[in-house]
């Protein structure tokens, strides 16, 4: 009896062990197939081991340039993990490795892992900060015990297919403050997204201190999209310093946009002595452009701008300029200015408008940014970038590679991400009855586009989502139409599109669901 027990015993053992065994080779093999990173890395390797983390890992640097990469990992680790790490200079123990190495691509970098130590390398501190974002990525997927972490083992060599991964931020319509700014940029950097475009002014508010115009903030700001005598909220200049400096922190560059010279109601409430009038639907719409001391005061409020924002870079704008420029043609000074200068419609007037003010933003040694509308005025192509947005009008596209501008992509379908996820949505925007699922972001591809030929794919910067909150007045609604759609974003910009798979996206992103929900983020569910 007792032998029959002990076989029964050994059988029960060996029968665990084996659906053990069992279940880490599937584990291994999934890890294997799906590398946890988004976006996906151009090369990666499992390797059958595991590196144990915690608070006695020591940091190791081989630049001082690289203290600012190292302090953002160690504060990283302390925030989502509570495992405090140390900066040092030597070590025998298990460590991290931080190392800049010869020229190449700023951005590429390679993430060496093993059971003994974790190698970053790159050429710039971008792409060492990049190597830190995949590690902490593939961290976030490890078993997780007291004081410590085991990750799986990935060797990693990477680059992006495009320098401008970039997310727009619409606050005029609805202001969403310093810390929720924050948090976008934070998920932005888990992205390796690297431009955020903050539009900063429109119709409903000014959300910019400007010192040498007071009351743009004061009296600008008052108002949003459903309520005009909501009280005022904008960003002070200190508020904006602590952002771009924290942007800066994780590679990011921030590019204030000042619309003009439509999209100026709330400008024109705070100084109306420069406005152009508008419509009907659009009353105070314009600046006026026949005031010349409408010139002066535009290049100052730029001139402010571009000493707080140091990424050498003003978007203007320029875009949907008709809505509002009827009054233009009965406008006295206007009116003088199209005889004197022969201008013959208020899109002469326009065009006029937008190169003086153009070469304001060159005099401040910064580029001009724009939307696909000015492509047909005569602007430097070396100082300025259009933004292809309306994806029905592709002769503007091919007309600015023409042209030799270089062009950020950004068009509606599929990135408006204030259009709806799923047919079934009805609060939010569609065109002609589409939308922008998921799927949609993920599988758009540069390549596809016939307007674009080999001789000008040099001139296509990147691609980017822009967030408009006409239909986005709370947080929570942010984040349902931003999440999981900027995942998909940030593949769509870094891999090439020959290494893209949605299903192994959909893997990927399925475990990014648990990271969404440790942030309290109310994010939509696609599958």
């Amino acid at each position: 009896m007792i032998l029959k027990t002990v076989i029964i015993m050994r059988l029960k053992t060996k029968y665990i062990v084996l659906l053990i065994s069992g279940f880490l080779l599937l584990n291994t093999t999934i890890a294997q197939q799906y590398c946890p990173v988004i976006p996906l890395p151009q090369k990666a390797e499992f390797q059958k081991s595991s590196f144990f983390l915690n608070q006695y890992t020591p940091v190791l640097i081989s630049d001082e340039r690289l203290k600012g990469v190292a302090h953002y990992l160690q504060k990283e680790l302390l925030r989502n993990y509570d495992i405090p790490l140390v900066l040092q200079s030597t070590s025998a123990k298990p460590s991290i490795r931080l190392n800049l190495t010869k020229e190449g691509n700023k951005e590429a970098y390679t993430l060496q892992m093993n059971n003994k130590v974790i190698t970053i390398s790159a050429s710039g501190t971008a792409g060492v900060f990049y190597g830190v974002i995949s590690f902490l990525q593939i961290l976030s997927q490890g078993k997780i015990e007291t004081g410590a972490i085991a990750a799986s083992c990935w060797n990693i060599t990477d680059e992006p297919a495009y320098s401008w991964r970039g997310f727009m931020l619409d606050e005029s319509r609805y202001f969403f403050g310093k810390e929720k700014v924050k948090s976008i940029l934070d998920w932005m950097a888990f992205y390796k997204l690297n431009r955020f475009h903050w539009h900063l002014t429109d119709e409903p508010g000014w959300r910019i201190e400007i010192k040498k115009y007071p009351m743009l903030a004061l009296v600008g700001g008052i108002g949003n999209h459903a309520d005009p005598f909501a009280p005022a909220k904008f960003y002070t200049q200190e508020d904006i310093k602590e952002i771009v400096s924290y942007a800066a922190e994780r590679h990011i560059v921030i590019i204030p946009e000042i619309d003009m010279p439509g999209h100026a109601t709330a400008a024109n409430h705070a100084y109306p002595e420069f406005s152009g009038g508008g419509s009907e639907k659009y009353p105070d719409f314009t600046f006026n452009p026949g005031y010349e001391k409408t010139y002066s005061y535009l290049t100052n409020i730029l001139r402010e701008t571009n000493a707080l924002f140091p990424g050498g870079m003003l978007h203007l704008g320029g875009d949907e300029v008709s809505f509002g420029s009827e009054k233009w043609l009965t406008n006295e000074n206007i009116k003088r200015l199209m005889k004197t200068n022969n201008l013959h419609s208020a899109k002469d007037v326009e065009k006029y408008f937008m190169e003086r003010m153009a070469d304001s933003v060159y005099q401040l040694n910064a580029k001009l940014l724009a939307w696909d509308e000015v492509t047909d005025l005569d602007l430097s192509a070396t100082k300025t970038i259009i933004f292809w947005w309306r994806q029905e009008k592709p002769q503007q596209l091919k007309t600015a590679l023409q042209k030799k501008y270089d062009v950020v992509l950004c068009p509606r379908l599929p990135f408006y991400f204030d259009f709806v996820q799923d047919s079934s949505h009805t609060m939010g925007r569609k065109w002609n009855g589409k939308f922008s699922s998921l799927e949609d972001v993920y599988d758009f591809k540069v390549s596809g586009l016939p307007e674009i030929q080999p001789q000008n794919a040099k001139q296509i910067l990147g691609i980017q989502a822009n967030l408009w909150t006409e239909t986005i007045h709370t947080e929570q609604r942010l984040d349902t139409m931003l999440f999981p759609r900027i995942a998909a974003l940030s593949e769509a910009a870094w891999t090439v599109d020959s290494k893209r798979n949605f299903e192994s996206f959909r893997q990927r992103l399925v475990s990014h669901f648990a990271l969404y929900e440790k942030a309290g983020i109310l994010y939509y569910k696609p599958f």
